[in-house]
C-alpha cells in the first residue's frame, strides 16, 4: 500500500534523531550553564571563576598585589585570569559537545546548524 513512497519511514526516522539532537543540545547547553572553570594569572595571585559557557561569575585578588604603582600590572592580570578562565570554558564546552556527538553517533567534529 505504501510502495512507491520511497524512503518516508527512512524521513520519519531522521527527523526524530533531528528531533532527539536539538532536545540534547538544548539540555547540554544548560548544564554548560551550570559547570564551572577556573582561569588563573601571576601564579594564582588573581583568579576568574566563569560558566563552561563563558560567562563571568567570580574574581579573586590577593590582597598582596595591591602597590599603588603597580596597578597596570594587577590590571594586567586581571585582564589574563578572565582570559585564560574563558579559553578553559570554550575548551570545556567543546568537550562536552564533542562527548554528546559521539554518544550520538556522530563525527566529533561535526557542526551542526543548531
Amino acid at each position: 500500500m505504501l510502495k512507491g513512497l520511497g524512503g518516508l519511514g527512512d524521513m520519519a526516522k531522521m527527523m526524530k534523531a533531528a528531533q532527539d539532537i536539538q532536545t540534547r543540545m538544548a539540555e547540554l547547553q544548560d548544564s554548560l550553564g551550570a559547570m564551572n572553570v577556573v582561569g588563573e594569572s601571576g601564579a594564582g595571585l588573581v583568579t576568574a571563576t566563569c560558566t563552561a559557557k563563558g560567562e563571568l561569575k567570580a574574581l579573586d585578588i590577593n590582597p598582596n598585589i595591591f602597590d599603588p604603582t603597580q596597578k597596570e600590572v594587577v590590571e594586567d592580570l586581571i585582564v589574563a585570569a578572565i582570559k585564560d578562565a574563558q579559553k578553559k570554558a570554550a575548551d570545556r564546552s567543546q568537550e562536552e559537545m564533542k562527548r554528546l556527538y559521539e554518544s550520538l553517533g556522530l563525527p566529533a567534529d561535526m557542526k551542526l546548524p543548531f
